[in-house]
């Protein structure tokens, strides 16, 4: 190896640390050795050991400090010592721990201890009345093992106590904020024999310019100058830029993809009321989704308001699928109910609203990236909040064909998936219904999401007249496991910044 070149690649930090560790170790000594500051000692360890000029030690140590009470004590004395030195014959508590003073806690703390050691006697008459003993007078001649533990420097390695020591310790450690332990690194470092047989070519003067500014360039000032050489192999600290979270950033992506494909985007509300939320969907009001372990109910405000014009046209679907050839569901629809407040459990309702709009385009292409609550057992593919992509296209003269080659688009093009499965489903509100699966390398079959054909009951109470409307709702989260490598759907939302830091982002 080039000694020259190393000797030329050394900061000043290193050109400093190196001759002191002939004689000194550790990072204080160190510090005290070169002047610089503890970090700077450190940093310049650490580049000299990965030049392999040194080798760094870390080691834990539990160290002993004085907590708020002990920093206190140490300075005033113990609450103990002033204690008896307040006594001149007997007194009140009260009156000694005036005299003290003393805290009502600390004079509490005061009687166990001294008491313990036979220094005070107590006395009740109408309150309680102390006295010092010939113990007590003894004890205040003379410093207590606490008191000699108190005096010392902190901190102190725990290792090193002497047995008298330890017993003031274990006894201070028991009482209110006077000692704690705490557990620090230490590093020491030690030269490898390259490290020697570098120190032993010599190391001295300053280290080289360390960068070339756009002053010296204009000035021509770098000439004659000498620059530092630089290891581009050495390890670095990772610095990681600034960028989108990874599932937010695929999320931006499906936006812009929807749009470039003529579809416009529909919003609405997380609270919905039942009625948009599944009445108006063509939803019984006895269906089991309806149930607590189908939907988040809120508790205030309990209920909403509903525009009384498509809640008198749901209501007649429903009961006799008023203005179809349909019969409806056969029951008395409860407005009541309709009102409720619930977390929106399915993109749909955003579909049912737009149908409603006056803004409803015919043909017209719509989506939505809907944020949705149902209740669910956490796993890897499943979660009780969860995003779905949510959409409709309505145009006069739509089949099952349209959508079946719908399905298969959005496969290939969203989850990149080259197998895929349509199966036959049932939806209360789309007849046929399908279901869309693609197979993940890791995790097999996995369902992306329901689709189908929007019944008359749907579509003729919201917008007037029969057309066809194709709908279909995708768990955007499983396709984003498919294109970001993802196991576990629990890893869209992390918070953990390693996970987020090294995450794929298209």
């Amino acid at each position: 190896m080039d000694l020259k070149k190393l000797v030329d690649s050394l900061h000043t930090y290193e050109r400093k640390v190196l001759p002191a560790l002939a004689t000194h170790s550790g990072v204080a000594e160190l510090s005290e050795e070169t002047g610089l500051q503890p970090i700077e000692v450190m940093r310049g360890l650490q580049w000299l050991e990965n030049k392999k000029l040194v080798t760094l030690q870390e080691d834990e140590q539990e160290l002993i400090e004085l907590d708020n009470n002990g920093k206190l004590y140490a300075s005033k004395g113990l609450p103990e010592r002033r204690f008896l030195k307040a006594m001149d014959g007997e007194k009140s508590l009260d009156q000694v721990s005036v005299d003290a003073s003393l805290s009502k806690e600390e004079a509490s703390v005061c009687i166990g201890v001294l008491k313990s050691k036979a220094a005070i006697e107590l006395r009740k008459d109408k309150g309680l009345f102390v006295s010092i003993t010939d113990q007590g007078k003894t004890l205040l001649s003379k410093d207590s093992l606490e008191e000699q533990f108190l005096a010392k420097e902190f901190p102190i390695a725990l290792s090193s106590l002497s047995a008298e020591e330890r017993f003031a310790f274990d006894a201070l450690l028991k009482r209110k904020q006077i000692v704690c332990v705490v557990r620090k690194k230490t590093y020491t470092g030690a030269l490898t024999e390259l490290g020697g047989e570098l120190l032993s070519s010599g190391v001295s003067g300053e280290a080289g310019e360390e960068s070339l500014t756009a002053e010296m360039l204009a000035s021509g000032g770098w000439k004659g100058k000498k620059f530092r050489r630089y290891d581009v192999g050495i390890k670095v600290p990772k610095k990681p830029g600034a960028r989108k979270h990874h599932y937010g950033r695929f999320l931006d992506e499906v936006r812009e993809q929807f749009m470039a494909l003529g579809f416009s985007e529909m919003t609405g509300p997380l609270v919905e009321t039942e009625f948009w939320g599944m009445d108006a969907l063509f939803m019984p009001q006895f269906h089991s989704a309806r149930d607590i372990h189908g939907a988040y109910y809120v508790e205030s405000p309990k209920k909403g308001t509903v525009d009384k014009k498509f809640l008198n046209l749901v209501k007649g679907s429903h009961e006799q699928g008023k203005g179809t050839i349909s019969k409806g569901w056969g029951y008395q629809f409860s407005e009541s109910k309709t009102h409720q407040h619930i977390l929106r459990t399915q993109g749909t309702a955003l579909s049912a609203r737009m149908l409603a709009s006056p803004d409803l385009q015919i043909p017209g292409k719509y989506f939505s990236i809907a944020r949705c609550f149902r209740p669910d057992v956490v796993d890897a593919t499943h979660a009780p909040d969860f995003n779905q992509v949510e959409g409709i296209v309505v145009e006069e003269g739509l089949d099952f064909r349209h959508l079946k080659g719908l399905l298969n688009m959005f496969a290939k093009e969203f989850a990149h998936a080259t197998k895929i499965k349509i199966k036959p489903a049932y939806f209360p509100f789309t007849e046929p219904s399908a279901e869309l699966f693609a197979k993940h390398p890791d995790l097999g079959w996995i369902e992306l999401g329901g689709s189908g054909i929007l019944r008359p009951e749907v579509v003729k109470p919201l917008l007037g007249r029969e057309v066809s409307v194709l709908a279909w709702g995708l768990g955007i989260d499983r396709i984003a496991m498919f294109n970001l490598g993802i196991k576990d759907i629990r890893e869209l939302f992390s918070r953990k910044l390693d996970f987020i830091r090294g995450a794929k982002v298209i």
